[in-house]
């Protein structure tokens, strides 16, 4: 068993540092590229955006509470879903993240006042079995690294495109193969 403080403290370090990468990586994005696609079935920056933002709240966050309020189980959420409802290809990227990153600054300070030892409970999960407040966290940090490799093979591939004449691929493979 992992020891539940160390789990909190590693968690908050990797959510906090999570924005900074990011704005890194879209500051100065111009409006096209937010919205430019690397393949078909492939979100755009704007969409992982917009896909971060609302599973900060919505995922994360509603879980981890059910979790630290004794609840007995999840509300359903269906994220694919929201991508087309909630139009986040429409959506501007600069605001979106500036969204995620108020959101993700509430969380942070949300879990500043969380007490390690109710981060055991475990909630019944359809898929896993159950899920404690360490496995959420745990899965939180992944998430965001998950959408970090996304976005960052999107940038990639919307790289070489923009060079089409050059040589990128000298780099190594390029994500996400135009057809």
């Amino acid at each position: 068993m992992h020891d539940p403080g160390d789990v909190l403290t590693n968690a908050r370090i990797e959510l906090a540092r999570f924005p900074l990468v990011l704005d890194a990586l879209l500051n100065d994005l111009d409006a096209s590229a937010w919205r430019a696609r690397p393949a078909a079935a492939e979100w755009a920056p704007v969409e992982i955006v917009c896909h971060l933002r609302d599973e900060e709240v919505e995922d994360f966050g509603a879980r981890l509470q059910v979790v630290l309020d004794g609840g007995r189980r999840f509300t359903p959420i269906d994220p694919e879903r929201w991508a087309t409802e909630r139009r986040y290809l429409e959506d501007d990227g600069p605001r979106a993240f500036a969204a995620f990153r108020e959101r993700r600054a509430a969380s942070l300070g949300w879990l500043a006042t969380v007490t390690p030892p109710r981060l055991t409970t475990v909630v019944p999960h359809p898929r896993t079995g159950g899920l404690s407040g360490l496995d959420i966290l745990a899965a939180w940090v992944e998430h965001d690294r998950l959408h970090l490799t996304q976005l960052g093979a999107t940038l990639a591939r919307l790289w070489a495109t923009r060079w089409t004449a050059l040589h990128t691929e000298y780099a190594g493979p390029i994500p996400y193969t135009v057809t």
